[in-house]
């Protein structure tokens, strides 16, 4: 499948070499985003800042980590759902403003960005960036709150969609996740000090102590008193992005409080459930489709083969920007073996399909390398819907469910069967929260909120960014 993700955020605050922990933190989320990073630092005097364009190991080296000071430190990952490719467009972004410094990292999409961009134009606010994270900056500086808490509390009700948050300040690092919770954040400990992550993946490679998630609309402010928890006043159902459990987090995480893996088995297990097949082996798709397929092994009894190999020296095929890369990437990423496959029935597990290209690529190269037959299932439901929450999924009239039968779809890719796990199916394997707090609108078109800017966002915002870099 190809999704362009969304992003991933970092914060540490009361640790010794703040940023060098934001550092391996931004290592282990670098599968949300591939584009570009950032770290903010602060000492007590200053921030400090370091981001560029590119990978976590090619921003930062041993000189520009030993430049970022202090003891609290934010951090950022960066695919562009929303804004161009120019480096005033990678996060973390910061400001001083009249109640001091502030420095923002923001995974989501706001609904309402263009509506705010334009409002806060009128009133005077000059915008360094085209990302809808920089209107949460003005609206804050603009707030007439007495605390930073307040501020936020009264910004963030003007914010639609999706947003968590990692905001530091002079004495304080906050995590903030939307009411509806779309987007994952967690909250560690480490020594005397306070660790906030998208994932708890992140929390592994510094030694971190898992604590909890940050619950959809708090605020958790942490200073040198600890941690306090604040609410957005507001009061709506959580929507929880059923995705970051089907394809995004890392599977050795814990999200939405349940482990990765453990859910994507149950995913195999539901669909092998659901589609019973007549077949030799079953291979996975990796690394996504891994664990699925050793979970419908298990409930089928046909035996789990590695039949497909990746090339890790090369990033996901989703993250990169231009279609022409990614067919390449597609191709270069992953081969199958031959003596694995050659006169087999194959089951091929994948996490989705979305525009069906990739599929049928890989469904053509397992053939060439000598399976009988290919069963195409798939781990989660036909999509059929874009995402305006984070994910910058194709349209409407690029997703091949949303324009094709199942059968023509199977037609498409070429696979002997295609079948798909049913939504029900899905929902019913989540454990930890009700079905109803899962956003499922990529698979139905059921959104949780009214999308403001639905089909104008793009086309405008582009025409916006275009002038803008014109300007500069």
């Amino acid at each position: 499948m190809m999704w362009k993700e969304e992003c991933g955020v970092f914060g540490a605050f009361g640790c010794k070499d703040a940023a060098t922990l934001c550092f391996f933190g931004l290592y282990a989320l670098q599968h949300r985003g591939q584009e570009g990073a950032g770290i903010v630092s602060y000492d007590k005097k200053k921030f400090y800042v370091v981001k560029n364009k590119g990978l976590v190991s090619e921003v930062f080296n041993e000189e520009n980590l030993k430049y970022l000071k202090g003891k609290t430190a934010i951090g950022h990952v960066r695919y562009s759902t929303t804004g161009s490719h120019d480096i005033n467009n990678i996060q973390p972004i910061y400001a001083k403003t009249s109640f001091g410094k502030i420095a923002i990292a923001h995974n989501g999409n706001l609904t309402n960005a263009l509506t705010l961009y334009k409002e806060l134009e009128e009133l005077g606010a000059l915008f360094q960036s085209t990302i809808d994270s920089e209107t949460i900056l003005h609206l804050v500086s603009r707030s007439k709150g007495k605390t930073v808490v307040e501020r936020f509390q009264q910004s963030l009700l003007k914010c639609d969609g999706a947003y968590s948050l990692t905001v530091m300040g002079d004495d304080f690092l906050m995590g903030v996740r939307d009411p509806y919770g779309f987007r994952p954040l967690a909250l560690a400990k480490l020594g005397s000090g306070y660790i906030l992550s998208s994932e708890t993946c992140g929390f592994d490679l510094i030694g971190a102590k898992y604590i909890r998630d940050i619950e959809p609309g708090e605020i958790v402010y942490i200073d040198k008193e600890g941690v306090q928890s604040h609410r957005i006043p507001k009061t709506v159902v959580p929507k929880q992005c059923i995705f970051e459990h089907i394809y995004f987090a890392r599977p050795d995480s814990y999200v939405f409080g349940e482990s990765v893996h453990e859910v994507r088995k149950a995913l195999g297990r539901r669909l092998a459930q659901e589609n019973p097949i007549e077949a030799d082996i079953v291979i996975a798709v990796p690394d996504s489709g891994n664990s699925a397929a050793l979970g419908f092994s298990e409930e089928s009894g046909i035996p789990f083969e590695i039949g497909i190999t990746r090339n890790h020296y090369i990033g996901r095929t989703f993250i990169q920007p231009e279609q022409k890369i990614r067919d390449l990437n597609v191709k270069i990423k992953l081969n199958p073996i031959r003596a694995s496959l050659e006169g087999k029935r194959v089951v091929v597990i994948d996490d989705s399909l979305v525009r069906g290209t990739t599929s049928k690529q890989r469904v053509a190269a397992i053939r060439k390398a000598g399976a009988k037959e290919v069963h195409l299932l798939i781990s989660s439901p036909p999509i059929k819907a874009p995402c305006h929450f984070g994910i910058d999924t194709p349209d409407k009239s690029k997703l091949i469910a949303a324009n094709k039968t199942l059968e023509e779809v199977r037609q498409y890719v070429t696979a002997d069967s295609l079948a798909y796990i049913s939504e029900k199916g899905l929902l019913e394997t989540m454990k930890a929260f009700p079905s109803t707090h899962y956003c499922t609108a990529c698979f139905n078109g059921n959104y949780p909120l009214k999308v403001k800017n639905k089909g104008k966002l793009t086309v405008e915002s582009q025409k916006r960014i275009k002038l803008y870099e014109r300007k500069r």
